[in-house]
């Protein structure tokens, strides 16, 4: 089921820009609860989850602050994540039955050429792909694969387990997806649960958090890899709990998701910080240091897919105040 605002909850999509910390509420609302805001390639766009459907929003305001529903065809009710093929030709998005598809950007008739990217799934398991990020040239996914190989159900406290039971067995790992022909190459398989993968701006290398750096639940911290997995550096190496790595189109900036110690997976509802870091030559500059930008009521859906401008001089998020 798609997420709901919580009574007296307000859902305000936010773009903000990373020098100040100034954020322009671009869209309110106190009935629909969006998520994971892109910016489209050509700057015109920001595209949202809601209700298990896509919208988009004009950024210049001539929408008026009203959403634009995305056609998906037949594709099932999607969750929050989505990325926009660097063409802008089509819009990448995770469903809720575990699979990627593949919509033409301008909207398709319903039943009509949505395309499912990904394969079947392996009949002995519960296994899910999500969605993160695109390869500049648009021939890959960065996707997370999900598997609870234990127990069938959902990761969320599947069978009549408890959520804590049920994460301990689900297994995240970082993958790449062909747009072409759905085939997956493992990046990461080591019992580290994994999430929030995204390519570099030059396409060499994948951005993605990890709890391998802990030996006790919780406590992600940011990363970078090869395409092949190798070459792991760790980037973050405090006491947050850092989510969702995001490199501006520029290649100078970090933009990341920071929960509060002692934080497992990335709940919704919590005090986050939105944190920036200068980076040269695609690692932390000289010197540089983790800087709150933003501090703000959210978490799942303020910022889990790819959010820049694509001047990387603003990006996008989502809060969700309570009264």
């Amino acid at each position: 089921m798609p997420r709901t605002l919580l009574p007296g909850q307000t859902c305000r999509l936010l773009i903000v820009d990373p020098a100040t910390g100034h954020a322009d509420v671009v869209f309110e609302s106190a009935t629909l609860l969006v998520e994971a805001p892109n910016w489209s390639p050509d700057g015109r766009w920001l595209v949202v989850n809601g209700d298990g459907l896509l919208w988009r929003l004009a950024v210049d305001g001539s929408s008026s602050g009203v959403l634009e529903p995305v056609a998906l065809g037949d594709v099932p009710e999607i969750n929050n994540d989505h990325v926009i093929a660097p063409d802008q030709g089509s819009v990448f998005v995770s469903a809720r039955d575990g699979h990627l598809y593949e919509v033409p950007w301008d909207g398709v008739a319903p039943g009509s050429s949505a395309r499912r990217v990904t394969l079947d799934h392996p009949e002995d398991r519960d296994y899910k792909n999500y969605l993160h990020g695109v390869s500049p040239d648009g021939a890959t996914l960065s996707v997370i694969v999900g598997a609870l190989p234990a127990v069938p159900g959902d990761p969320a406290g599947g069978a009549g387990e408890s959520a804590e039971e049920a994460r301990r067995t689900w297994q995240t790992n970082v993958a790449l997806v062909s747009v072409a022909d759905g085939s997956t190459a493992a990046v990461t398989s080591d019992g580290h649960p994994d999430d929030g993968v995204e390519y570099s701006p030059d396409g060499q290398w994948l951005w993605f958090n990890s709890e391998r750096a802990s030996d006790a639940p919780g406590h992600a911290q940011l990363f970078r890899a090869s395409l092949s997995g190798d070459d792991v550096t760790q980037i973050t190496f405090d006491a947050a709990v850092n989510w969702f790595p995001h490199v501006s189109p520029d290649g100078t900036t970090l933009l990341w998701l920071a929960y509060e110690p002692g934080t497992l997976g990335h709940p919704e509802n919590r005090d986050v910080v939105l944190r920036t870091m200068a980076l040269d030559g695609g690692l932390p500059a000289p010197g540089a240091a983790p800087r709150d930008v933003l501090r703000l009521f959210g978490g799942q859906g303020t910022t889990n897919v790819p959010g820049w401008s694509p001047d990387s001089h603003r990006f996008a998020c989502v809060e969700y105040p309570l009264s």
